[in-house]
């Protein structure tokens, strides 16, 4: 009965807490391996994007910018404004769909590879830790061991580092949300001109500090609704982290090695129960207990398995990538109908905003009648006043912006300069008059085209409304 127990201990609780309920550590073993040397390329690959993107520029725009204080966003060098809030709310629904259809078919692949939180505990705040406290014995005889000389260097160390580390993050993560030449520019300022700055960037500072020096794979176990997701979006087809407990447990079960035992006669899995796999995984789980919302498939128990399987004359595979239905009615990979439904959609969705995104104007203009005004007598002219809002979502100044009257022929007489300058990323507000003949007027409310230009280059096109009298004709 003990041993049943044991083995259904993961149904009771998770593997970061206690039978007592408070927090049980976890000390995964250093991962090596195959597909280890592959997450490695892949996550430095992706961290050397994360640090950089917001640094680097495109035709004047940002790579990547989520400015939500004053609503400006840049994706892939694409600026987005609030009046583009449709084409970004499309594009974050293209995000959801495309985890989605990956996670149906990969399952959670993406929290393993992808994902910056694991990218930052595993390649960076993980590997410190196991340069300076070695791996997973030596961290559980330190942390057992009293506070002596050697705990403390070695744990004020690695404390240090994770400061530096998570400092610079919240840097980056701050030029992600105000620009990164306005982060700059508060350097170069210092922080006593900038104080309200300061203070944010210690608060994210100590977030991410939190995050990595405590909370860590809890992360991904209890605050990431992604894992839950799992439940709703894989099935008996999807590609996942499996044990093929097929041939891992058999007539007998798995057991022990036993020097010159043939297990096949006996009935033994191939299973040795080394709990290598237990050992090696990030979130502390049972790969061999099936599939578990903890588990981010970073294929760490794969390379720990082929290891052992290599060692004892096994073949590799125990552990591999493979979907239920592989393991148990030896069936390929088959993309399903639902499958193709999120693909079908993910195609639609992308087609649409790609679309709207070639066919969005650089510059939005919006001309309005100024409200409670209706029109007046100029001479034998009909004169309308009108508001107007031109919006440059370019990075590039346009210098001679003037407006013209394409449709009818009338003057237009702006409040001010008749041509002005438009800086890049801004908005230029302002008052005009126009003024047309009645002869030219079909109607008391007529439709009038005005083209604003820059230069001889007309960059916008807008239509409103002309108020005039009833029956003037």
């Amino acid at each position: 009965m003990t041993d049943i127990h044991e083995d259904d201990e993961f149904r009771d609780r998770i593997a970061t807490i206690n039978q007592e309920g408070k927090r049980q550590w976890i000390y995964p073993k250093k991962p090596a391996g195959k597909f280890y040397k592959y997450r490695q390329k892949v996550s430095y690959f992706l961290l050397l994007f994360l640090i950089v993107s917001p640094f680097v520029k495109i035709n004047g725009n940002q790579f990547l910018m989520f400015n939500v204080l004053e609503r400006k966003f840049s994706i892939f060098s694409f600026p987005f404004w609030p009046q583009d809030f449709h084409l970004f709310v499309i594009s974050m629904i293209i995000g959801v769909v495309f985890v989605a259809l990956f996670t149906v078919v990969f399952g959670r692949i993406f929290c393993g590879w992808i994902c910056p939180q694991t990218i930052f505990m595993e390649m960076v705040f993980r590997r410190i830790e196991y340069w300076i406290e070695g791996d997973r014995n030596a961290q559980i005889k330190l942390d057992k061991q009293e506070w002596n000389t050697e705990k403390i260097k070695k744990k004020t160390f690695k404390w240090f580092l994770f400061f530096i580390i998570s400092f610079g993050i919240a840097n980056v993560f701050l030029a992600y949300l105000t620009g990164s030449e306005k982060l700059l520019e508060m350097v170069t300022e210092g922080p006593v001109n900038n104080e309200g700055t300061l203070i944010a960037l210690l608060i994210f500072t100590g977030v991410f500090y939190f995050i990595y020096i405590w909370f860590r794979e809890q992360v991904c176990i209890i605050a990431c609704p992604y894992g839950r997701l799992q439940g709703v979006l894989l099935d008996n087809k999807s590609i996942i982290v499996a044990y093929d407990h097929e041939r891992g447990e058999k007539e007998a079960g798995r057991g022990k090695l036993i020097k010159n035992e043939d297990r096949a006669e006996v009935g033994k899995g191939d299973c040795i129960d080394c709990k290598l796999c237990i050992a090696v995984c990030p979130t502390g789980i049972d790969i061999r207990n099936g599939t578990q919302l903890e588990c981010i498939n970073c294929t760490a128990c794969i390379d720990e398995c082929n290891t052992v399987m290599n060692k004892v004359g096994l073949p590799e595979g125990l552990i591999r990538y493979a979907s239920e239905d592989e393991i148990t009615k030896k069936e390929k990979f088959v993309f399903t109908a639902r499958m193709k439904g999120y693909a079908a959609v993910l195609f639609i969705l992308t087609g649409i905003f790609i679309g709207m995104l070639f066919l969005r104007n650089d510059v939005e203009a919006t001309v309005l009648r100024l409200p409670g005004q209706l029109y007046e007598h100029k001479g034998n002219k009909i004169s309308n006043v009108f508001t107007y809002k031109i919006i440059n979502k370019t990075a590039k100044d346009f210098n001679s912006v003037h407006f013209v009257l394409e449709n009818p022929e009338g003057d237009i007489k702006p409040v001010g300069k008749p041509v002005f300058k438009i800086k890049g990323e801004s908005i230029v507000q302002g008052t005009l008059f126009i003024e047309i003949d009645p002869v030219l007027l079909k109607s008391d409310k007529t439709k009038i085209t005005l083209g604003v230009y820059d230069g001889n280059k007309r960059i916008e096109t807008e239509t409103t409304n002309f108020l005039a009298p009833r029956n003037f004709n």
